[in-house]
């Protein structure tokens, strides 16, 4: 038999050293794993530490040296690192190999180096939720509160896989949305560019032509020819009047009141505004039941969702039902109060919160929503194409009109 030491937490949460006789490193976990420890790090011959290296630096980026050209860590790029970590965790893998081997694989530099520093922090005995902690641009509430609540429960192996699970979901709408809105914002582009271009290309070469004919011209050539005069006289004018808006619009959205006033305006654009709401929703929804199955209190769970839900009436009406339920009123009737939640959320939740199943009926609300905003998405693509179709053809056939209609004229004049 062969001694291990070992670093571990029990299921209250507090750290748990010492040694344990085993054949293999494996069983070794096995036995420790059925006194219902997690093991954070295990070596042989006393020493309790792993001799892999870690390339840490110290300053700027949490505690890691993150340099202004390395490449940001964005939340998509969590989701594989996530599904590994649970993976190789409920494998049986120390926590601290798995961070390594993970360290080891990343392609990111900035990750490389953030998880480096995790894992060295971990095996000195820091808490993996303080390590996280440290890290906040990297790791956000969710991730930090969540890994928390599973180091306190004891349940961390089952935390990773529900995270895990809940960032692939999220990531997932959130790809399709993107997607879906990809093919509308080129089109405005391209339409806007090609407006441009005549007005400043084409209309001028007929102006001469115009001014040479004896005859008087049409209501919408005028107009036509007037605005190509503005637009080509004064294009680098126009050019920093749309950039100052669109800086003073950025500035705006700095202030609170802004920020009001966006989230008002984006709930109540006709098509797009539903679509808003269904995803805030389903965001409320499939998070808020994560962080609760995960063992956040639900106070906790609430500040946390309203902080990341997005829209900033649906996080005031969050953090007012909060304190309504701090005061000992149920979750629901601040939310139905509140205007912001259909009546079937609201409902739903009471029944959970009655039922002792709330988890449960947020995560089928979750699911309504998720397929309601894939639906929602695959209508306005069907629709959105044909419609800037519409608007291209009219525009481009407003100006080509506008040119013709005097030539034509002239040729009714000569038949005469």
């Amino acid at each position: 038999m062969k001694k291990y030491d070992y670093k571990s937490r029990n299921p209250q949460g507090k750290s748990v050293t010492g040694t344990v006789d085993a054949e293999t490193e494996s069983e070794a976990i096995d036995e420790l794993r059925r006194r219902g420890l997690t093991v954070t790090s295990i070596g042989k011959g006393g020493t309790g530490k792993r001799t892999s290296k870690f390339k840490v630096s110290f300053s700027g980026f949490g505690s890691t040296e993150i340099s202004f050209f390395k490449p940001r860590v964005r939340r998509k790029d969590l989701v594989p690192v996530v599904r590994q970590l649970a993976t190789m965790f409920q494998s049986g893998i120390p926590l601290v190999e798995a961070l390594e081997v993970i360290e080891e694989q990343a392609d990111n530099e900035t990750m490389k180096s953030v998880i480096g520093d995790v894992a060295a922090e971990v095996r000195q005995g820091t808490d993996f939720s303080n390590a996280l902690s440290r890290h906040s641009k990297v790791f956000d509430d969710i991730f930090i509160n969540m890994i928390r609540a599973g180091e306190v429960s004891g349940q961390l192996d089952h935390v990773l896989e529900r995270l895990a699970t809940h960032m692939e979901e999220a990531e997932e709408l959130k790809g399709e949305i993107k997607s879906a809105m990809t093919y509308p914002v080129v089109s405005l582009f391209i339409i806007v560019i090609i407006s441009i271009g005549m007005l400043v290309g084409v209309l001028p070469m007929f102006a001469e032509m115009f001014e040479n004919l004896d005859q008087e011209l049409p209501k919408l050539t005028i107009f036509m020819m007037a605005l190509s005069t503005l637009v080509s006289s004064k294009f680098l004018l126009l050019t920093a009047g749309f950039t100052g808006l669109f800086v003073a619009y950025k500035a705006a959205l700095r202030t609170p009141k802004g920020v009001y006033a966006r989230d008002w305006a984006l709930l109540r654009i006709p098509v797009f505004g539903p679509l808003i709401q269904k995803t805030a929703l389903s965001r409320f929804s499939g998070t808020f039941a994560t962080l609760i199955r995960s063992g956040v209190p639900i106070l906790g769970a609430l500040e946390i969702v309203g902080s990341t839900i997005g829209n900033v009436h649906y996080a005031r009406a969050i953090q007012e039902s909060a304190e309504s339920v701090r005061q000992g009123e149920s979750l629901g009737i601040p939310l139905a109060r509140s205007k912001q939640f259909p009546a079937m959320v609201t409902r739903m939740i009471s029944i959970g919160e009655r039922s002792g199943s709330l988890e449960q009926l947020l995560e089928k609300v979750s699911e309504f929503y998720d397929r309601e905003v894939r639906a929602t998405v695959k209508q306005l693509t069907s629709l959105i194409e044909p419609f800037l179709i519409v608007i291209m053809g009219a525009i481009v056939g407003t100006m080509v009109i506008a040119m013709f209609m005097p030539l034509l004229g002239m040729i009714g004049n000569m038949g005469k």
